[in-house]
């Protein structure tokens, strides 16, 4: 590909995705709310945007043949504090797409648009939206976002709903939710050079043992992780506390999420040895 931009260039994640998508294309766009994103690579270029205001993100769209969407607040806020980034944001890169001829858009969605659902409960991509959150639901809008968009402008887009993406898993839940990042960019590097996608949902989980998700029908993208959370089920269980089950924390999806106060970050409750959904 000539151009591929990928917003969100400068969080956890995008950081670990910017070699990949600077080795599938001429030219990569990395872009960010923050000042930079460090040392550039040869074929990238960084512009500092806002992704609320439309006027800063069109111009990144120009010429580019797929968009890797990884830009949002990764947390809980109010919703006012989320409307911009989150909300807006996604509808600016669809839009853009749609003005600039965009072919794909790969976007960062999260467990947290299922976030309600027991653990129990074996969700596939088919279900309907449970949200925990307000972030949960900016990821139940972007889906929905991106099927209409497929649906009536022709727009493809893969939505990662990406679970517990650290460099280890750092408590129970993610010895079946952990996914590595050698597996996130097998993920990203399928849903860019698959060569149909139409509107797709997949979980974004490594090959765990205690995997609590069902990617059967996104299987034609090729995705086959290769790392297991089990390798770190002693570790994990030597320092975990007995469950509380009265906690929807414990019992749902969405872990903390489930649990938290709608407007309030959950984050100083999350156990990450490193980077996280």
């Amino acid at each position: 590909m000539k151009k591929i931009v990928l917003t969100g260039a400068n969080g956890n994640l995008g950081q670990e995705l910017r070699g990949l998508l600077a080795g599938l294309c001429d030219e990569l766009v990395s872009t960010d709310i923050a000042e930079g994103v460090g040392d550039l690579l040869d074929n990238e270029t960084f512009v500092q945007a806002d992704l609320s205001e439309m006027d800063q993100v069109r111009p990144l769209l120009e010429g580019a043949e797929m968009v890797v969407h990884f830009g949002a607040i990764v947390d809980e806020l109010p919703f006012d504090q989320m409307w911009g980034p989150n909300f807006m944001g996604s509808y600016n890169i669809w839009e853009s797409a749609r003005q600039l001829g965009v072919r794909r858009v790969v976007y960062a969605s999260s467990i947290h648009a299922m976030g309600m659902y027991p653990k129990t409960t074996r969700i596939d991509t088919e279900m309907p939206h449970r949200p925990d959150t307000y972030y949960g639901f900016a990821k139940c809008f972007t889906e929905d976002l991106g099927r209409m968009y497929w649906e009536k402008e022709g727009i493809e887009s893969v939505h990662l709903r990406i679970y517990s993406a650290t460099s280890k898993p750092g408590n129970a839940r993610a010895l079946g939710s952990w996914l590595s990042f050698d597996d996130l960019r097998q993920l990203v590097a399928r849903s860019i050079d698959t060569p149909v996608v139409g509107f797709t949902v997949v979980y974004g989980v490594s090959n765990n043992d205690r995997c609590p998700v069902d990617n059967s029908a996104a299987a034609f993208l090729g995705y086959r992780p290769k790392d297991n959370a089990e390798i770190y089920a002693e570790e994990v269980f030597a320092k975990e506390p007995a469950a509380d089950l009265s906690d929807l924390g414990q019992t749902c999806h969405g872990g903390p999420f489930a649990s938290a106060v709608l407007g309030v970050s959950p984050m100083g409750q999350m156990a990450i040895p490193d980077k996280e959904d």
